[in-house]
């Protein structure tokens, strides 16, 4: 392959996306390209000419004026694209126009749908679901519309206007990650990609001859998602018993629905299904409903997500065996067994079941032997704190990186997302390690559970380990107090930071209420600035504001030295010290 160089690679995506030029170029033995009319104008090469040219026929080389090599560059001739992304999900996506930011010349293949799961069967048409099935519950509460002045008589719902809602939300979001990646200039290979060795990606469809081909990059990132796990025994059908791609195209509204799991996706689901007037049986193998939450937030939130509605649920049963029923025929049957003595228990007929039991990564196929690494025995591709894929040794296999679920160190999209910008950090010769510690998490019903960092239980644990236990504080505030939450009539919630009196810093925090899901990212930004309670105090938040919450839970924490709320902490030594603000 025949290459052009130029002065900077970082020119070539601004002068695709803005219509400028890139720096003066050397001679070029591209066939046919020195020959347009567009490098005759000083031997520079414009946006348009660049559009014209296939993007596997130009290699530019990084370097400075003096003739040196630029700290990350490409070797002419020898590979198609600085960085090739197998996935083009939330995390392939927020890799690649990262990547694009930084120089890179980049390509993306993606064998089902852009946006991944997310966008397409989870975290975006489930929100449409959500703030459709939210508005028909609090026009149902009758008692909340009165106190409010507002009298309705004779709600209901057209099931497939909702359904449509998502779908056609899906699809615009789609659609415009797909034009964010064109305009950028990364190119959409099509196709399910596998290494064929090093640097070399083969993509394919199965059944297609007309897609499909080779293509090599320097760097390559695995950011292939995951799918629904759907345990031993049961049978799905998509109709009866079904996953939350299924679940999602809400093809009918079962009376009484099963859902087997009561993490996220089971709650989310459950406020769908009983707004619409389904009643609900969960199905937990953990002894707790709610397991991974805090548990003084599940406790709390429980009361009004399962409690107060047409809930019921079993905990520390398994659902051994499930068999598919026919909707207003046959029920579903679903073999209950005792989680500890694997006995059976009980035995439940519905008219539906939803499997909410967890997700799995999808990274069969990838051919990861070829570059010499291996997926664990849960299928997740191993890798180290900079995301680089990891071999038996736990040594970084050159070049290979993994993001996202297929990696299974947080298993939220955006966490993908920045696992992808600090993969691409790395690659760039910018060290960078990710704190997921920081990373927050979202539960969209009503009202939403967020949190971020340790749950309580945890940060005991640890503080027992490192032999800090005393210095475990928990300050907690109500939304009860809040204005705007009090306006509204949905003041049910509560707020509770965990963190070190000794030095301020912020363990986790946990809300459930009003808007907990955009109020609990001024502390996972906290955290990941590495910010103290004595650094937060003097935010100022909007009145009236749900954000005032936040204000209080800050100004309930008592760090050690600090006695006055007038004197602002600053840690010196691993102590605080109080020094007066201006």
């Amino acid at each position: 392959m025949a290459s052009c160089t130029a002065s900077s690679v970082r020119g070539v995506p601004s002068a695709r996306n803005q219509g400028t030029t890139v720096p003066r170029l050397q001679p070029c033995r591209v066939p046919g390209l020195c020959a347009t009319p567009s490098l005759a104008q000083n031997g520079r090469l414009s946006a348009q000419t660049l559009r014209s040219v296939p993007r596997r026929s130009l290699t530019v080389l990084a370097s400075s004026k003096n003739g040196n090599s630029a700290a990350h560059t490409s070797t002419p001739t020898k590979f198609d694209y600085d960085l090739v992304i197998i996935g083009a999900g939330v995390g392939g996506h927020g890799a690649a126009l990262h990547a694009v930011s930084r120089g890179l010349r980049v390509a993306i293949i993606e064998g089902h749908d852009i946006g991944g799961t997310c966008v397409n069967r989870g975290c975006v048409p489930s929100k449409a679901l959500l703030a459709a099935a939210g508005q028909v519950r609090k026009l149902k509460d009758a008692h909340h519309m009165k106190a409010l002045g507002i009298q309705i008589e004779g709600l209901s719902y057209d099931r497939a206007t909702i359904a449509g809602h998502a779908q056609n939300l899906a699809q615009t979001i789609q659609g415009n990650l797909k034009r964010s990646l064109v305009a950028l200039g990364v190119d959409i290979l099509v196709g399910q990609g596998k290494f064929s060795g090093p640097h070399t990606i083969k993509y394919s469809l199965p059944g297609r001859v007309d897609v499909g081909g080779s293509v090599t990059g320097r760097d390559i990132i695995i950011a292939t998602g995951s799918v629904p796990f759907v345990p031993p025994g049961i049978a799905i059908d998509g109709k009866t018993v079904f996953t939350s791609d299924h679940a999602l195209r809400l093809d009918w509204v079962p009376d009484w629905l099963a859902i087997i799991g009561s993490g996220y996706i089971g709650l989310e689901f459950s406020d769908v299904y009983t707004a619409l007037g389904s009643e609900v049986s969960f199905i937990e193998a953990l002894p707790s409903i709610m397991p991974g939450f805090d548990k003084e937030i599940a406790r709390t939130a429980q009361r009004a997500l399962i409690s107060a509605r047409a809930i019921d649920f079993r905990t520390g049963v398994i659902a051994s065996r499930v068999t598919p029923g026919v909707p207003g025929v046959k029920p579903v049957s679903i073999e209950l067994m005792d989680f500890k003595t694997k006995e059976v228990v009980d035995e439940l007929e519905v008219d539906a079941c939803l499997v909410a039991t967890g997700r799995s990564p999808y990274t069969n196929g990838l051919n990861l032997g070829a570059v010499g690494a291996a997926t664990d025995r849960r299928g997740f591709v191993p890798v180290n704190d900079k995301m680089q894929v990891t071999d038996g040794a736990g040594k970084p296999v050159p070049h290979v990186y993994c993001i996202g679920d297929a990696n299974g160190k947080y298993m939220l999209a955006h966490a993908a997302s920045a696992q992808g910008i600090s993969a691409v950090e790395n690659i760039v010769g910018r060290p960078h390690v990710l704190n997921h510690r920081s990373v927050p998490a979202a539960c969209f019903t009503h009202p939403e559970v967020a949190f971020v960092g340790l749950t309580e239980e945890a940060a005991r644990e640890e503080a027992a380990a490192g032999g800090w236990a005393e210095a475990v504080a928990v300050a907690k505030t109500y939304f009860k107090g809040n204005s705007k939450a009090l306006a509204e009539g949905e003041s049910d919630g509560l707020g509770k930071l965990i963190y070190r009196r000794d030095t301020g810093e912020i363990l986790g925090v946990h809300l459930y209420g009003l808007h907990a899901a955009d109020l609990i990212h001024e502390f996972s930004n906290a955290l990941a600035q590495r910010q103290s309670v004595q650094d937060l105090y003097f935010n100022v938040h909007a009145h009236p504001t749900v954000s005032e919450v936040v204000e209080e839970l800050i100004r309930h924490a008592k760090v050690d030295g600090v006695t006055d709320p007038k004197l602002a902490g600053q840690k010196k030594d691993g102590k605080v010290a109080a020094t007066a603000s201006a």
